[in-house]
């Protein structure tokens, strides 16, 4: 029966009708491609560029007239340099192993650091991404490194480790976008991140004891400028309360001297125009100012011939009955 089957030859309709299906399903297998929703379709036909397509099943020319690249323009990408991720998570664990051909970094002042830091990026232009620049993701990279080497390179090794890690972050995310742009690489930086700075190994201890000596000097500097601004705000007020004082005074000698000079300019004209009752009054005046204040009185003859008369202390003698 095999060698009865196998002499005779199929019938030319059965050919062309196996032939049909087979390229039906081979167009219909080629018309379709489905495009995810963190992904941009980038359509070339017959190798020029056509359109772009959205998320979702979209159809194209079959039988290899349409090439479609997915481009992954809605996740946000990065690039690590000096450590890799090994496991991402709530706990995110990264490899032991050292990378210091990318990490060590030589700063301004001629010290060594050991920087990890990463780039955060965007493809925002897929045509641009897939077709302007062989292997984008290298040239980040390569890119990357250059500006970091160089803004921590006009840098010091103390900005670097503490305070202005930050702003030279923004700096290098500014400086890399630029040159992204001039490249037109279709890329938009999200951010640049310094995953940890230190200095190498052999020299850890040294500039730890350094940073040390330097958060002790920036402590002192602190609380001399604390006690300045409680001593000399005090003392400021002190003396102004003494200056305040002393016009006080000189306010006050000043109008009594002014009012003794015009009582006496007024006993003067009073003396001129009636000097012997003038006189009179001021001994009166005076003798009422002093004889209270005398504890013992005599009373003496002008010519000497009696002895002294003493002269009772009624006032005393008053003042002690009524105590």
């Amino acid at each position: 029966m095999f060698n009865r089957v196998k002499g005779q030859k199929p019938p030319t309709n059965m050919i062309v009708g196996g032939l049909v299906l087979l390229l039906v399903l081979w167009a219909a297998s080629t018309s379709f491609y489905k495009v995810g929703t963190e992904e941009t379709g980038v359509v070339l036909r017959l190798g020029k560029f056509t359109h772009m397509t959205d998320p979702g099943l979209q159809f194209k020319l079959p039988f290899g007239i349409d090439q479609v690249f997915l481009v992954k323009t809605g996740r946000v990408l990065r690039e690590e340099f000096g450590f890799r991720t090994q496991e991402a998570g709530v706990r995110t664990t990264y490899s032991p192993r050292r990378l210091e051909e990318e990490s060590l970094t030589l700063t301004g002042d001629l010290n060594v650091t050991d920087v990890e830091w990463m780039v955060q990026f965007q493809i925002s232009d897929p045509y641009k991404y897939l077709f302007k620049v062989n292997n984008p993701e290298t040239t980040i990279r390569d890119i990357s490194e250059a500006v970091v080497r160089r803004v921590v390179g006009n840098s010091n090794v103390s900005d670097v480790l503490t305070v202005q890690r930050a702003a030279l972050a923004l700096e290098i995310q500014r400086d890399l976008q630029q040159i992204l742009n001039s490249y037109e690489m279709g890329v938009r930086i999200v951010t640049v991140r310094f995953q940890d700075v230190n200095p190498p190994g052999p020299v850890r201890d040294a500039f730890n004891e350094v940073n040390e000596a330097e958060q002790q000097k920036e402590s002192m500097i602190l609380q001399a400028r604390e006690q300045y601004n409680r001593e000399v705000p005090k003392a400021r007020g002190v003396a102004r309360s003494r200056i305040l004082e002393a016009e006080g005074y000189a306010v006050q000698r000043v109008n009594r001297a002014e009012g003794e000079a015009t009582r006496f300019l007024a006993l003067l004209t009073e003396y001129h125009n009636a000097p012997q009752v003038t006189r009179q009054r001021l001994y009166l005046e005076t003798m009422e100012s002093i004889l209270p204040i005398l504890e013992e009185i005599y009373v003496i003859d002008g010519n000497g011939m009696t002895s002294p008369l003493p002269l009772l202390p009624l006032s005393q003698a008053r003042q002690g009955g009524t105590r």
